[in-house]
């Protein structure tokens, strides 16, 4: 089993779809995940799912009142060493608490968060389960996370005073923001959303690991995953592509060139 991420980093992937079954199914052929479902009482079942021995995030499943209209997601989260100081400051910064700080039994203490530009995030406080301790790096696990955003400059200034993130940017036709911690390697990233988003909302985009991206992507599509961008190549980074899986819930997926650490 390997390591839990740093605080400050992305800790957790967290998929809410509308059938569990059918994700699981999806999940564990294209990925190889298993699933290690947990009763949770009247909450129904959390289903934490696996690569080899280690957690790499988790499932549940849409249903009853409270997730009336909530299309299928996936949902990031960001480890924290105080979720309710952290929360407290959000609203300080411009962005909203869209659930206050919440115990969960053996695991610890989340909130779900919204930035000034509109894209959610959740909070975690670690406590009787340390999230995810896959590699960043490993094939088949989530190693990068990206905010699309139509307001770089107040996501800038947010995540940076809330989290302490150093923002590294370029110069070229499509600008691109690295996130790190200071003294730390890249963890995730951020774009500008324009005409061609058309009306989608800003949002986080996960990446899992892959070795052959276009293979992963004829298998998905075979599975009915349905493309949202088809394999493309990023000069000096690698090939990538997004889709929604079977349910809808958007993730992205992506094999490094060599010469990317």
């Amino acid at each position: 089993m390997g390591t839990p991420r740093p605080t400050g980093t992305f800790c957790w992937s967290e998929l809410g779809t509308s059938d569990a079954t059918g994700a699981i199914r999806f999940y564990s052929a294209l990925f190889g995940w298993r699933a290690d479902p947990h009763d949770m009482g009247e909450m129904g079942t959390y289903t934490v799912l696996q690569l080899g021995d280690d957690d790499l995030g988790g499932l549940y499943e849409l249903s009853g009142p409270m997730f009336a209209g909530i299309p299928p997601h996936w949902m990031y989260y960001v480890a924290v060493e105080d979720v309710d100081a952290t929360s407290t400051r959000v609203p300080e910064l411009g962005g909203k608490l869209v659930m206050p700080p919440t115990d969960v039994p053996n695991v610890g203490r989340m909130a779900v968060i919204e930035d000034p530009t509109g894209a959610k995030l959740s909070l975690m406080q670690r406590g009787g389960h340390q999230g995810c301790t896959l590699d960043p790096m490993q094939n088949g696990g989530f190693g990068w996370v990206e905010l699309n955003t139509r307001d770089v400059p107040a996501a800038t200034a947010f995540y940076t005073a809330l989290f302490g993130w150093q923002s590294r940017g370029d110069s070229s036709d499509m600008p691109y923001t690295e996130w790190s911690l200071p003294g730390g390697p890249p963890f995730g990233g951020m774009m500008q959303m324009n005409a061609n988003w058309g009306e989608a909302p800003p949002h986080w985009l996960g990446y899992v690991m892959v070795d052959d991206c276009d293979a992963t992507f004829a298998k998905a599509t075979s599975l009915g995953a349905r493309p949202y961008c088809p394999p493309m190549t990023v000069e000096g980074v690698g090939r990538l592509a997004v889709i929604a899986d079977p349910q809808g819930a958007v993730f992205a997926f992506i094999h490094l060139f060599p010469q990317v650490h």
